[in-house]
């Protein structure tokens, strides 16, 4: 599963994540950080990426767009590094699920609260 972590979640999350999102990367590592949402959104489409935010812009990227990319979208607020690792380690089989079943296909967005 590739998944590109937006601007608005700490980049340390890659690291804590490695062993069950071991594709997982950080728009950071891209030289993305200050790029816009919509330049993200089409980096994300090119390279096939699913786009993990706080963001609600990918959701409406999403509506208007379609997919792909497809997007997980955290819907609790700010939080620490850990506990979000944390939160996406208790989800990781329902992510995966969203990305790769094909009963998922036509879905755009996972929104995943505390």
């Amino acid at each position: 599963m590739k998944l590109l972590f937006d601007q608005n979640i700490s980049h340390r999350i890659v690291n804590r994540l490695h062993t069950f999102f071991e594709e997982a990367k950080h728009v950071r590592d891209f030289n993305l950080q200050f790029a816009t949402d919509r330049e993200i959104w089409n980096f994300a489409k090119t390279y096939n990426f699913s786009i993990v935010t706080f963001d609600a812009d990918f959701y409406e990227l999403a509506t208007l767009f379609g997919h792909p990319p497809k997007i997980v979208w955290l819907r609790f607020g700010n939080t620490l590094t850990q506990h979000l690792a944390n939160k996406l380690d208790l989800k990781k089989d329902v992510i995966k699920t969203f990305l790769e079943d094909e009963a998922y296909v036509d879905i755009a967005t996972l929104e995943i609260d505390d």
